[in-house]
């Protein structure tokens, strides 16, 4: 059951955000950049990997996705 709201209010800071960012998605612990229409380059993909450390985060585009943490298993 999907229960989290997909637009929430916390948010990574403003300093992770490429200056392309027109908004953020997140939901739990993965965040969604998305760009004014402009792609997202590897500059803007190393900006937000240092405030992500040991997160996996990938670019497609005009998308700057920052992986939700695995799950602990027992």
């Amino acid at each position: 059951m999907l229960s989290a709201a997909v637009h929430t209010p916390q948010a990574p800071p403003q300093d992770c955000r490429p200056t392309r960012t027109r908004s953020i998605t997140h939901m739990d612990t993965a965040f969604v950049f998305h760009s004014h229409g402009d792609d997202f380059d590897t500059d803007d993909l190393d900006l937000v990997r240092r405030h992500f450390p040991g997160r996996h985060v990938t670019l497609d585009g005009d998308t700057i996705t920052v992986w939700p943490r695995p799950r602990e298993t027992r």
